[in-house]
């Protein structure tokens, strides 16, 4: 299993789709992808087209979000007391935490903001 950070997706599935090619080679490799509940909320929040939205229920439906839930909440409020700009960081701690949680390599492009938290592996995209 592989966490797709918000901006995979909307890397993928908007504008100039530069991620597209990725994230299909990423499934036909037979990964694993979802993304959590926050990824999904950040995701909606966006001006969105009709096609952008289907091409995300296609791929990554709503149903199948990773919730953010009790033992998510704990670990993302250890990373918070834990790392540097926290406060400023909270949505990206929370997403971090989905994948710490499930034992995922979090996919990102902005591995800045992932890359000082205790634990969490990073995926590069496929080779």
């Amino acid at each position: 299993m592989i966490v797709v950070d918000t901006s995979v997706l909307v890397d993928a599935l908007t504008g100039r789709r530069r991620s597209g090619p990725a994230l299909r080679q990423a499934i036909g490799n037979g990964e694993r992808l979802v993304v959590p509940s926050l990824v999904l909320y950040e995701w909606l929040r966006g001006p969105r087209e009709p096609a952008e939205l289907a091409a995300q229920e296609a791929v990554f439906p709503k149903e199948a979000a990773l919730p953010f839930g009790p033992p998510e909440a704990v670990v993302a409020a250890r990373l918070y007391r834990e790392v540097r700009g926290a406060r400023a960081r909270a949505a990206d701690l929370a997403i971090a935490a989905c994948a710490l949680t499930h034992s995922a390599p979090i996919w990102t492009l902005n591995p800045d903001d992932f890359r000082d938290i205790p634990g969490l592996d990073l995926f590069e995209g496929p080779a």
